[in-house]
């Protein structure tokens, strides 16, 4: 009986394989993933190849064109924009909840990482992500509810998409470290209308750095409202 163990894990690889080509921009929007190609590619059999593909769409990642055609989905400005608003309504909520259950000393030796971190290099920037990531990781242990985990699990796995897109600007960067050390530090403070305000301010000026630097963007200025907006 360890034929279903071994397709999971075969399914599992295929997925991460997928998952990262995607993310890295390997696989771009449009490509067309053949089960079969892909399959033989990644060196696993045509079943896992089909429960990754399965799991990639219900991310929302790919999408099924004909039963026998599936492509990585197209990513624009109004998806992004989309993609904010749930962002939003999930990241302000964990951060009221967060600021009233979670280690206060903890959001507070955090908010002092990123008032010392180094973007003068790609190593440090590195360090950058990978810190808000264990923010993230912190507001969700904080937050203790595995349903919104789960949906900012899906947001955040488009977010790599998304970031891979914009590039990178020095002064963005040091907006978004500073926007981050004021929601930790509103979290250690446990005001949750702060931290909520906060993570709204840094989304909404995280959506408006991230659509004006896409290649494509002639975005009018009323496109992003003051309403919209963590990179």
């Amino acid at each position: 009986m360890t034929l279903p163990a071994e397709r999971t894990t075969a399914g599992d690889r295929a997925y991460a394989a997928l998952l990262d080509g995607i993310q890295s921009g390997a696989l771009a929007a449009g490509v067309v993933l053949g089960e079969v190609e892909q399959a033989e590619r990644l060196g696993v059999s045509r079943t896992p190849m089909r429960e990754a593909l399965r799991r990639l769409a219900a991310d929302g990642l790919v999408v099924q064109q004909s039963p026998r055609v599936t492509v990585v989905a197209d990513l624009d400005a109004d998806d992004i924009r989309a993609l904010f608003e749930i962002r939003r309504a999930l990241e302000e909520t964990s951060a009221r909840l967060a600021a009233a259950r979670g280690d206060a000393a903890h959001f507070a030796a955090l908010a002092t990482e990123f008032a010392h971190v180094d973007l003068s290099a790609v190593e440090g920037r590195d360090a950058y992500y990978a810190l808000i990531a264990r923010f993230d990781a912190a507001l969700d242990a904080a937050v203790a509810n595995d349903y919104i985990a789960s949906a900012l699990r899906t947001v955040r796995t488009h977010l790599v998409r998304v970031r891979r897109m914009a590039r990178d600007k020095p002064d963005r960067l040091a907006a978004s470290a500073a926007e981050h050390r004021t929601i930790a530090q509103a979290l250690a403070a446990r005001d949750g209308d702060l931290a909520a305000h906060a993570t709204h301010v840094h989304l909404h000026n995280a959506l408006t750095g991230i659509l004006d630097s896409l290649p494509d963007s002639s975005l009018p200025d009323s496109s992003v409202s003051h309403e919209e907006g963590h990179s």
